[in-house]
C-alpha cells in the first residue's frame, strides 16, 4: 500500500491512494512491478504540482504521530508570571499604617506591585523541589574570602567587588571554568539552590536565585543547607525608600498581609553606618537581646530587643535602649522618617517582638527593595 497526503495553496488538498496487491510467484517480477508503481506515483505528484499556479514557496509540514516522540525531547512551555493576589488580615494591628500616608510635604506608600513581582518569583522557585541553601559568613566566621579578581575600594575603605558587594562578611563565588581566583562575592544571607554537592571536591555547584539564575562554584565551609522540604510562606518586606515595613504570609492562594508599619533603615555615614544592602535574604539567626557596642570602641552601647538577623550584621529588631537604661522602649518618633541606623531595620519594640514570635529562621525570606 502506498498513500500520499499534499497541501497545495492551502486550498486544495488531494488525496492519492494507490493498493497494489501483487501476488505473483516470481520474485523478481514482484520487485519490477514495486518499482514501476513508485515511478508512478511520483510521476503523477510532480505532474499535478506543475499544473498548479504557486505564487508562494510550498510549505512542508510533518505530522508525527505521537507514540513515535521520543521520550528525551524536550517540550517548552511559555510559563506566564504568577497572578498574586494579596489580602489584608493582619495579625498585629498597632502603630499600622494606610496604603499610602502623608509625610512632611509629600506621600509615601507601600509599593504592593514590587512585592507582587517579588512574590511572584518566591512561588515561582517553589515550583519544583529543590535542595535549598543560604549562603554565610557572619563576621568571617568562616573565613575571609579571597580576593576577586577586579576589586575596589568603597567609601568605607574596604574591599569590594565590581556590584559594590564587600570582601568583608561575604562568601567568593568562582565561574564554573576557573576555581582559582573568585568571580564576585555573595551576601550573607543569601538564598542559593545546590546543583552538585561532590563529597570528593571542596566546592559546591550552585545557582542563585535573586536577581538572575546563575550558577557559580562556592566553598562548601560557607554553605549551609535547610534542605528540600522547607517551604517559604512568610515573607517580610522592608522598603528603604518609604521607609517602612510589611509582613506577608501565603494561605491557600493567597498572601495575607500581617502587619504594615514604619521602620527606619541603615544610613550611608562612614566608617560605621551603612545601608540595608537590598536583595532577597533568608531569616537567619534571633536573638530577644542584641548588644551593640559604642561607635569605634569595645564600649557595651546598649542593646536592641527582639532582633531578627538576615544578612551581614543587619536585624529587624525594636527601638535600641542605650546603656545604662535596661527597660524597652514601645516606640520612636525616628520611626519611618529617614535612614538612620548603622544597617539594621527599627522598628516599635512590639512589632519587632511579633516578627521575633511569627517568623521561624531558615523558613522566612526578606525582601530589602528600595
Amino acid at each position: 500500500m502506498a498513500r500520499l497526503l499534499c497541501k497545495q495553496d492551502d486550498k486544495i488538498t488531494c488525496y492519492l491512494e494507490k493498493i497494489v496487491y501483487l501476488r505473483y510467484s516470481n520474485k523478481s517480477r514482484v520487485i519490477m512491478m514495486t518499482r514501476t508503481v513508485f515511478i508512478l506515483l511520483i510521476s503523477s505528484l510532480c505532474t499535478l504540482s506543475y499544473c498548479t499556479p504557486r505564487t508562494e514557496p510550498a510549505q512542508t509540514e510533518v505530522l508525527i504521530p505521537v507514540d513515535s516522540i521520543s521520550k528525551d525531547s524536550a517540550v517548552i512551555v511559555e510559563t506566564l508570571p504568577l497572578r498574586i493576589e494579596i489580602e489584608k488580615e493582619l495579625l498585629y494591628d498597632k502603630h499600622t499604617l494606610e496604603d499610602t500616608y502623608p509625610y512632611k510635604d509629600t506621600t509615601r506608600e507601600f509599593q504592593w506591585e514590587k512585592m507582587k513581582e517579588r512574590l511572584s518569583l518566591l512561588e515561582s522557585i517553589q515550583r519544583e523541589p529543590s535542595q535549598w541553601a543560604i549562603l554565610q559568613n557572619y563576621k568571617n566566621r568562616n573565613g575571609e574570602a579571597p580576593l576577586v579578581k577586579v576589586f575596589k575600594r568603597d567609601a568605607y575603605k574596604r574591599v569590594s567587588d565590581t556590584l559594590g558587594v564587600e570582601r568583608y562578611q561575604s562568601v567568593p563565588l568562582y565561574l564554573l571554568t576557573d576555581t582559582v581566583t573568585p568571580e564576585i562575592y555573595g551576601r550573607d544571607g543569601s538564598l542559593v539552590r545546590i546543583k552538585a554537592m561532590d563529597e570528593d571536591s571542596k566546592f559546591a555547584r550552585i545557582q542563585t536565585v535573586y536577581d538572575g539564575e546563575e550558577e557559580w562554584y562556592a566553598p562548601k565551609k560557607y554553605i549551609k543547607q535547610i534542605g528540600d522540604t522547607v517551604v517559604f510562606d512568610k515573607a517580610i518586606f522592608v522598603d528603604r525608600h518609604n521607609q517602612n515595613i510589611a509582613t506577608l504570609e501565603h494561605v491557600g492562594s493567597k498572601w495575607l498581609v500581617r502587619s504594615m508599619n514604619p521602620a527606619t533603615t541603615g544610613q550611608h555615614r562612614p566608617p560605621y553606618a551603612q545601608e540595608t544592602p537590598l536583595g532577597m535574604y533568608v531569616l537567619q539567626e534571633k536573638k530577644s537581646r542584641m548588644i551593640y557596642l559604642v561607635d569605634g570602641s569595645k564600649e557595651t552601647g546598649g542593646f536592641a530587643p527582639y532582633a531578627n538577623r538576615f544578612t551581614n550584621g543587619a536585624y529587624i529588631h525594636g527601638v535600641p535602649v542605650n546603656a545604662p537604661r535596661k527597660s524597652l522602649i514601645e516606640y520612636s518618633p525616628s520611626l519611618g522618617t529617614i535612614p538612620r541606623s548603622h544597617m539594621c531595620v527599627r522598628n516599635a519594640t512590639s512589632h519587632a517582638q511579633f516578627v521575633y514570635d511569627w517568623a521561624p529562621v531558615n523558613e522566612t525570606i526578606v525582601f530589602v527593595l528600595e
